[in-house]
């Protein structure tokens, strides 16, 4: 019986997995490293978070990015944005040194046991640990609007959908939303010579200012104009820890209006006249016609319009919720306390409210803020993470057998 699954092995996973190895813990990595920067995100796309900021999270700070450019000769300061390829480079590199022998076996099933959990791989494969720590990462949450629901993939798909674009080509294409991924899908789309539209909620785009000159020292006060997240400046993007001891009322109400959407400072001149924008609209219905589809529009300001185009890309964000944690049990997932936004409440070490089952990444943003939807939350996780994780080991929740020579143990033998 192994003392604790990571299930998921994209940033999260791998930090998490390192510590709890660097912990002494007898630890195994289910996922395919990277999986989501790797097969979902486009080519050519710039990371929104500073280099500083980019970090998978090891104890002794062995494998940062800085070291990877440094060892495969890359340039590029702490004021440039990180391409995918080189953040993908990097974090296979970190699983290969801080995280040996990851399972690229898929989860399929995560369910309580006696003495802990069992999780099933696709194979059907079954694994026993003492604790799990849950990290799918965003995937799950990709989110539609509702008018866009049930039409076919060849008409409607979720920005997170493609690692490349090269497929529309030839198409019109109308981009959804005005965030970060809507305005560089756009870009790339109009790159490779796409008709393409961007239809926007708001009045206005926002953009961010670009980081003071010179390189970003590691440390960050409260009041910095640069947060690991982006040029936001606020507490709650940094402090986490703090942010989780925050009322309920207060932490959803933060996060209803924390960095709302907006467009990095380097992609601001690729969009600004080269890609038509439509502001004040949202998509009310949609259906398919000859060609494509047809959309029709509310005007914030009043009226409506309809337009037609060949394939709709909603970069429409992510829902984390407790029903789309697929690789939990219907049975484990009932047994969860929620809070107000739908999501399981977890405590200050990032534990649910099942003992022994840890949650981590946007599905936490909720208590811990803004920081957990960003890499720069990672290390932070990681830490806090396997500390409770060694807790729980050693006090077990109600009902837990103490270890036995069978499943690999004594009592004294657990990790401290």
């Amino acid at each position: 019986m192994h003392d604790l699954l990571v299930v998921g092995a994209g940033p999260y996973g791998l930090s998490i997995a390192a510590h709890a190895a660097a912990a002494g813990l007898r630890v195994r990595v289910f996922g395919r490293p990277m999986a989501f920067w790797r097969d979902h995100m486009p080519r050519g796309m710039l990371l929104t978070s500073p280099p500083w900021a980019s970090d998978l999270s090891d104890p002794e700070g062995r494998w940062r990015l800085d070291v990877f450019r440094a060892f495969r000769g890359l340039t590029g300061g702490d004021a440039e944005p990180v391409p995918l390829e080189v953040f993908t480079g990097y974090g296979m590199w970190f699983a290969r040194n801080a995280v040996p022998g990851t399972d690229e076996r898929t989860v399929t099933r995560v369910a309580p046991r006696t003495g802990g959990f069992e999780a099933v791989t696709e194979d059907g494969q079954t694994y026993t640990a003492r604790t799990v720590a849950l990290a799918v990462g965003l995937l799950p949450f990709a989110e539609l609007p509702a008018a866009l629901r049930g039409l076919t993939p060849a008409l409607v798909s979720h920005s997170s959908r493609h690692a490349r674009l090269d497929r529309f080509r030839d198409l019109d294409v109308t981009v959804l939303g005005g965030g970060q991924g809507a305005l560089e899908t756009a870009a790339l789309l109009a790159e490779q010579g796409t008709r393409v539209r961007l239809l926007v909620r708001a009045d206005r785009l926002r953009w961010e200012k670009p980081p003071p000159p010179g390189e970003r020292p590691r440390w960050r006060p409260v009041w910095s104009p640069h947060s690991g997240p982006g040029p936001h400046g606020r507490w709650y993007a940094e402090r986490p820890g703090l942010y989780r001891r925050l009322p309920e009322g207060a932490r959803s109400r933060i996060a209803a209006r924390a960095l709302g959407p907006a467009g990095s400072w380097w992609v601001r001149e690729r969009v600004e006249h080269r890609v038509e924008v439509l502001f004040g609209r949202e998509v009310a219905g949609a259906r398919e016609v000859p060609g494509g589809l047809r959309l029709e529009t509310v005007v914030r300001r009043g009226g409506s319009a309809v337009l037609e185009t060949g394939h709709v890309i909603a970069a429409t964000g992510f829902r984390p919720a407790l029903g789309r944690l697929r690789p939990l049990s219907p049975g484990l997932r009932a047994l969860l306390a929620t809070g107000a936004c739908g999501v399981p409440e977890v405590g200050p070490e990032f534990e649910s409210s099942y003992p022994g089952l840890f949650l981590a990444g946007p599905v936490t943003a909720a208590c811990f803020g803004p920081a957990a939807r960003f890499l720069h939350g990672a290390p932070f996780t990681a830490d806090t993470l396997v500390r409770g994780v060694r807790r729980r080991l050693r006090t077990g929740p109600a009902g837990w057998p103490l270890p036995t020579a069978h499943d690999g143990g004594t009592p004294e033998a657990l990790p401290r």
